[in-house]
């Protein structure tokens, strides 16, 4: 018996970006009758195949409504179709494209449907505007698209002066923790801790951890929290570049613990570049549970035209066809 009867005889791809996963279905024109449920079938990590979500692969001229979006942008041949792991369609600025887009880039170029050579690049629309990916021989670069600070009712602190503007209580740490409040494809706040035992000690692993997190001021929605420790900065022997580094882990609300994602990374790096203030690097590397990424802020990362560039892997790491 089929556990998803829209996708009977479908085969999906199987592919993760440091460790944030997807199924992939490639559907240029749009073909398959897949349900809510059928999505939702599949992404269990116990009776499907597990995943934090499906793309379908798709041409943008397939998705209806979508006439005003090739006009503006008719280099977006390809479009991210892509499914929370409950079948629900991603909407807005969603904090999931980039990781997404790199996934579909990949795949795109391992099924011959477009060719990407070491420093291609590639425009694909999402329900959130378009994405550049470029590739950079192993490793996959996508555009996440402008930040700025949060405008934040009340806040306890001056973001622009202070480097924060939230007070937050987590469960594992002792008192509370100062947070920068950013906008980057949804609300994000950030807090550093000093030590790596105090990032280990956060109680962030339960799915509910979010409900337990207490924000003075209270945001209207539950941001995305980043938890991070700075680990110095060191020098590219290559480029002679300084390189901030850190170790980040991500909550997101609704979700829990999540072993990647491109935005919440971003974020982390623009609140180190913010704290450092003058001559702080453009770029940082950043290690997550998911793996190692890195990410080009620039010199000005909250200015407007400004867009953070995240850099890491994309595995495709099988081919399942379905009963």
């Amino acid at each position: 018996m089929t556990i998803a009867p829209g996708l009977a005889g479908r085969t999906l791809i199987k592919g993760h970006a440091a460790g944030s996963d997807l199924l992939l279905l490639v559907d240029p024109e749009r073909e398959a009758a897949f349900t809510a449920a059928d999505v939702a079938a599949v992404c269990d990590p116990h009776t499907g195949l597990g995943a934090d979500g499906l793309v379908r692969v798709a041409r943008t001229a397939a998705l209806p409504g979508t006439e005003a979006f090739r006009a503006a942008v008719p280099e977006a041949e390809w479009f991210l179709d892509y499914y929370r792991p409950d079948g629900a369609p991603t909407a807005g600025a969603a904090p999931t494209y980039g990781d997404a887009c790199r996934l579909l880039a990949a795949v795109l170029d391992a099924e011959g449907l477009v060719s990407l050579a070491d420093g291609a690049a590639i425009t694909i629309g999402t329900r959130g505007g378009a994405r550049t990916v470029t590739r950079l021989g192993e490793l996959w670069a996508v555009d996440v698209g402008p930040a700025h600070l949060a405008e934040v009712t009340d806040p306890a602190a001056d973001a622009a002066a202070e480097g924060w503007d939230t007070a937050v209580s987590i469960p594992g740490l002792a008192g509370e923790r100062a947070a920068l409040s950013l906008n980057l494809s949804g609300r994000h706040a950030v807090v550093a801790v000093e030590q790596e035992a105090e990032l280990d000690a956060a109680e962030l692993g339960d799915p509910a951890a979010s409900e337990s997190i207490a924000y003075t001021p209270a945001p209207l929605t539950p941001p995305i929290l980043e938890l991070l420790v700075p680990l110095g900065e060191h020098t590219d022997p290559e480029t002679g570049a300084t390189i901030g580094r850190a170790r980040v882990r991500v909550l997101t609300p609704g979700v829990g613990e999540v072993r990647a994602s491109a935005e919440a990374s971003c974020a982390a790096a623009l609140a180190l570049h913010e704290w450092t203030g003058n001559g702080a690097p453009a770029d940082y590397l950043l290690r997550l549970p998911g793996g190692e990424v890195g990410v080009h802020v620039g010199a000005a990362p909250l200015t407007d035209g400004a867009s953070p560039v995240l850099t890491g892997p994309v595995d495709l790491v099988g081919r399942i066809t379905l009963a």
